[in-house]
């Protein structure tokens, strides 16, 4: 049988049950229950907007959505997005999904953090970013409804998330702070880590190598 939060159904997939099962495995219990929250936020966003995401799809976007912040993660060195965008293409990739598939969840979590972009892309992508903003930031919080808020968090809590997450996020970033040039990330460092300032846009510009 399938589960259900708040009335809303979670994918009763074999995909979506490794998925969840490694997750668990690999990512703290912070990062994991905020992925699942953000999958159900996504779900009612798509609801409200009356579009229908591939549900499959959508877990499985928010649910390695941060996986990128794990330290170390891969060798390469890159946005802590492209990072877990990468992950999940290959889960997928060796769960046999098409590389369209592969490729709707890569780029729903490499844009997640990225404004004015998503909401312009297809239903996966959009309301993975904007169960991402409910979460984090409280996007549409005060058009959701109350019990259905409370079962969620009743199985999801989120106890001393911001801070919490901040941390992770530090954490995440801290090892690898060039990548965060030209991102919405470089101010969370810049916040916490002394000393550390941004390269800016002017900077760059003016700092090119061309003569004018």
């Amino acid at each position: 049988m399938a589960e259900v939060i708040a009335g809303l159904v979670i994918p009763e997939t074999a995909a979506v049950a490794e998925a969840t099962r490694h997750v668990q495995e690999m990512t703290s219990p912070l990062i994991y229950h905020h992925s699942r929250r953000v999958f159900l936020f996504s779900l009612i966003h798509a609801q409200k907007l009356g579009v229908e995401p591939d549900p499959e799809l959508l877990y499985l976007a928010a649910i390695f959505h941060d996986t990128g912040l794990l330290t170390p993660f891969s060798e390469a060195e890159q946005r802590f997005e492209v990072d877990g965008a990468d992950h999940a293409r290959k889960f997928l990739s060796d769960q046999g999904f098409s590389t369209s598939a592969a490729e709707t969840v890569w780029t729903a979590i490499a844009l997640h953090t990225t404004p004015g972009i998503p909401d312009r892309m297809g239903p996966e992508i959009a309301t993975t970013q904007l169960g991402v903003l409910t979460d984090v930031l409280g996007f549409g919080l005060d058009g959701l409804d109350h019990d259905q808020l409370d079962e969620i968090l009743a199985v999801h809590p989120r106890g001393d998330f911001k801070n919490e997450f901040l941390r992770a996020y530090v954490d995440g970033l801290k090892n690898r702070p060039e990548t965060t040039n030209g991102t919405v990330n470089s101010d969370v460092l810049e916040h916490f880590i002394p000393g550390f300032r941004r390269v800016t846009t002017v900077e760059r510009v003016v700092g090119s190598p061309w003569p004018s």
